[in-house]
């Protein structure tokens, strides 16, 4: 490579040459081109500002991926948080959500009601999503049975793709039994409309569901109705008595009164015979209205006593009651076995 040389050059008279500082020089003295240098300023050339602006934009964009990043981190553990909470709602397929985990506690049949929640989900929507368990690719209803039933029959009769899916919370999952009992009971005990033979009854399917460490029915309306007072209790655990007695005869438990359920159970346990006379009389009344069974049950309640008072001291609820569990092929089976019946 030959080597570069430099050259003196005369300036016209009268011109004034520039000082040799204004030109930027190499490190060998020699003028590299690229104009004057600015006084007190150092100059780089094109490679080393590349790699400068190069460093530069990569510190940016560290930067911004860990802002990135610690957003992500923020909102993920808000959802977490969130979706524990079942403050998550989602748009939720009504053929993918479930109702066999947790025995409902609404009686089996037409509802009543069920057209007024229907047209106000047609005017207004659906103010208050239902709740449920996400379970692989489908979910587990913890709350909101009535809801999901009208939209089901809202699809079913327009074919409107708006009631394909519903509002659904979501509730973190791997929760115990017992808390997604506690939350669906809890929200029916401030509905209307809700009777104590429907709570006796969902008490008297928990303790005999083989998931559940309950067996005593006691136990099982102690924890269901925790939030209730101690008389609605009483009140449940009468009902649960009835329905243990008599409950494969009546057709329309949820349709008897607090009072003729309270004195039906108190007969039952102060009069020898009653219950079997009772049993007698409902076991051949086929298809019935509710008012006719509740008019029935009213009158053998006002009918004269049949036989002497049961010995002090006895009573429906002193009945002896016997609880083992079994195993058979198809899983574990609870067996009660009371008065002589299984």
């Amino acid at each position: 490579m030959s080597k570069r040389r430099g050259f003196d050059i005369d300036f016209p008279a009268g011109t004034e040459a520039p000082a040799e500082e204004e030109f930027p020089r190499g490190p060998e003295g020699y003028y590299t081109g690229g104009g004057r240098a600015k006084p007190g300023a150092s100059r780089r050339g094109p490679m080393a500002a590349a790699i400068s602006e190069n460093a530069e934009a990569l510190r940016d964009r560290a930067e911004a991926e860990r802002a990135i990043r610690e957003e992500n981190d923020r909102l993920a553990h808000d959802y977490v948080r969130l979706k524990r909470a079942g403050l998550i709602t989602d748009l939720v397929p009504i053929d993918a959500v479930l109702t066999t985990k947790l025995t409902r506690d609404r009686a089996a049949g037409p509802d009543p009601e069920i057209e007024e929640l229907k047209a106000s989900i047609r005017e207004v929507g659906l103010s208050n999503p239902i709740r449920v368990e996400p379970v692989g690719d489908h979910y587990e209803l913890v709350q909101g049975f009535r809801r999901l039933s009208a939209y089901r029959e809202l699809y079913a009769e327009t074919g409107d793709e708006a009631y394909a899916r519903i509002p659904a919370g979501l509730v973190a999952s791997g929760e115990a039994l017992v808390g997604l009992y506690r939350k669906m009971v809890d929200e029916n005990l401030v509905r209307r409309g809700i009777s104590f033979a429907e709570m006796a009854q969902l008490a008297l399917s928990f303790a005999r569901d083989p998931n559940t460490e309950t067996t005593d029915i006691e136990e099982a309306i102690t924890l269901l109705y925790a939030s209730a007072g101690r008389q609605k209790r009483s009140y449940i655990r009468h009902f649960a008595t009835l329905l243990e007695e008599l409950g494969d005869e009546l057709t329309h438990a949820e349709a008897i009164p607090r009072k003729l359920g309270l004195d039906l159970v108190k007969r039952m346990g102060d009069e020898e015979g009653f219950t079997d006379g009772l049993r007698e009389m409902l076991s051949g009344q086929g298809e019935v209205s509710s008012d006719y069974e509740v008019a029935r049950l009213a009158d053998a309640l006002k009918s004269a006593p049949k036989a002497g008072p049961k010995p002090k001291g006895t009573s429906a609820n002193a009945a002896a009651k016997t609880t083992l569990r079994c195993t058979v092929p198809a899983g574990t089976v609870r067996c009660a076995a009371r008065d002589g019946r299984v």
